[in-house]
């Protein structure tokens, strides 16, 4: 985090930066590969021992795991003190990830509570943001999330801002999806290095709203150069700005109503929560 924030720095680039509060415990991501179709195949093709470090893939298991948030309050003071939006990623990640759709209200409650309480504890604040791990959010979520303080999230993938629909339960908070491949989809796709700021020039600039969303490990890690390349080919050519911005804009009440679906992507395991079609809309 602390090389992306120089980048971010170098280039005058705000960003809002979504992190999980709790424990890390990354090595239970093993069981996916009995869960999950292609997961084996996309953490090859992605090299995510390259990515995460052997240490993080034993996280939970092997090692203890260590609290995220609480492990580096310094790191999260910086964030908010060079300008970027600070936000909630949950709190145990891979727990909301994998079973964040089919939990009870009071088990997210539990999970949202504790991501509050460490945010608060560190930056004696409220959150505007809620970013959820996997891209995974339900009928629990979108109720717990309601009545938690947010002023928006950012929890599926989708083509634009709109309120969430899980069966019988609407969101009332604008939902900002994001709108753009991630880098380590790309790579479990099988495409090389070189052509990944092709990929990403010729998706941005399609919509009002293009919503990248990188991981810290990867784009501040290994890809560091190719973000900083990405950063100088985008340099005028777009508008930087933190998602909580873009919310206050935003007529909550004029927005769609979208139902939230389970769906596939390229590159990524599993299945994540998606924004469905309206009437009048096409997969243009």
């Amino acid at each position: 985090m602390p090389r992306l924030l120089e980048c971010l720095a170098r280039r005058q680039v705000p960003a809002s930066v979504y992190v999980s509060m709790g424990p890390d415990n990354s090595g239970k991501a093993i069981r996916r590969l009995f869960t999950r179709r292609g997961f084996a195949r996309k953490m090859l093709r992605s090299n995510a021992v390259r990515l995460y470090g052997l240490r993080t893939a034993l996280y939970g298991t092997l090692l203890p795991a260590p609290e995220i948030a609480r492990s580096f309050p310094e790191v999260l003071r910086r964030i908010a003190a060079e300008g970027h939006e600070l936000g909630i990623h949950g709190n145990d990640h891979v727990y909301w990830h994998d079973y964040a759709v089919v939990l009870s209200e009071k088990d997210i409650e539990v999970e949202v509570d504790a991501a509050l309480g460490a945010f608060r504890e560190i930056l004696g604040e409220v959150p505007s943001g809620f970013a959820a791990p996997g891209w995974q959010c339900g009928s629990a979520a979108l109720a717990v999330l309601d009545r938690s303080g947010f002023t928006y999230h950012s929890s599926t993938r989708g083509r634009h801002p709109y309120r969430p629909r899980v069966g019988a339960v609407s969101g009332r908070l604008a939902e900002i999806p994001t709108t753009l491949p991630t880098v380590d989809e790309l790579l479990g796709q099988g495409l090389g290095d070189g052509r990944l700021i092709d990929v990403y020039l010729g998706e941005i600039g399609g919509r009002p709203l293009d919503v990248l969303t990188l991981h810290a490990e990867v784009e501040g890690g290994p890809y560091a150069d190719f973000f900083e390349d990405l950063l100088e080919h985008l340099d005028g050519r777009v508008k930087f700005r933190r998602l909580e911005d873009v919310a206050r804009e935003i007529e909550t009440g004029r927005l769609p109503v979208c139902d939230v679906v389970q769906g596939t992507l390229p590159g990524r395991a599993g299945t994540v929560s998606c924004q469905a079609m309206t009437a009048g809309e096409n997969a243009s």
